[in-house]
């Protein structure tokens, strides 16, 4: 399960930085890999944006399930001992 983390995490990122490059440049990383300009698609962009998507909510589910099972620490008071 490890890779598959791996590999949705890493498409995480591309997606955030294509959509930050989108917002601060007007540049399209996606769509200028595939040879096309800002807001073009073709099938393999469309892939691409697709695989992006799935990775995004594969790990919002990993992040609430591994939430879910995680231990709760409750904070102990510290007693001043002199």
């Amino acid at each position: 399960m490890k890779k598959l983390d791996l590999l949705a995490a890493t498409l995480v990122v591309v997606g955030a930085l294509n959509w930050g490059l989108v917002a601060v440049a007007e540049f399209d990383l996606v769509a200028w890999i595939v040879g096309k300009d800002f807001g073009q698609t073709t099938a393999v962009s469309r892939v691409v944006y697709g695989l992006v998507g799935l990775a995004g909510v594969y790990v919002v589910g990993a992040f609430v399930a591994r939430r879910r099972t995680a231990p709760t620490h409750r904070a102990t008071p510290v007693s001043a001992s002199h």
